[in-house]
């Protein structure tokens, strides 16, 4: 996943009034969102969304968003515990990935692994100021689950389709980067 680099062609930022939303990945409620609600919920703090767009452009080819959550230490597959070694706390700190979508016409060109690898970057960079012990979405279908898992991220059980990254991990892979 590092290596990649959005910087040459992309540029990533904080949605903004100036973005222009003529974009569409094919999924209705993701459309949707972007069109109708991502607004709002940055303006009321409900979540935060960022967009791509191709450098020089107002265009928005893909988006994000990032939210805080807890997830209770109970619904944590036992042996992802053990493994990460978590304190017996009642929630566990994550950072939520809401929504990834990418614009049709940007498909199978490995943009949504740039769109992704900024996520997870910007998901890092916060913990300077608020903790998270992983990144957490809901793939909501199989599609999903296979573009996350590509990716190199962990399903939390077979029967599930929520998929998570130790924040640990993630910074190995920002650190090889170098």
């Amino acid at each position: 996943m590092p290596g990649l680099s959005a910087g040459s062609l992309f540029r990533v930022e904080p949605l903004s009034t100036q973005n222009k939303r003529d974009f569409s990945c094919g999924i209705e409620p993701l459309d949707r969102y972007l069109h109708r609600q991502a607004g709002q919920d940055a303006r009321k703090r409900i979540a935060a969304p960022f967009v791509m767009m191709e450098k020089g452009g107002a265009d928005v080819i893909g988006y994000y968003t990032l939210s805080a959550l807890s997830i209770d230490i109970g619904d944590w597959p036992p042996a992802v515990v053990h493994q990460l070694k978590l304190p017996r706390y009642p929630q566990m700190p994550v950072t939520l990935l809401g929504r990834l979508a990418l614009d049709q016409r940007f498909r199978g060109r490995g943009v949504g692994g740039l769109l992704l690898t900024d996520a997870l970057e910007r998901s890092l960079r916060s913990t300077d100021l608020v903790a998270s012990m992983a990144v957490v979405a809901d793939a909501k279908d199989d599609a999903a689950v296979d573009f996350y898992q590509a990716m190199g991220i962990l399903l939390f059980s077979d029967q599930s389709r929520h998929v998570f990254l130790p924040m640990s991990t993630i910074a190995n892979l920002f650190a090889d980067q170098g």
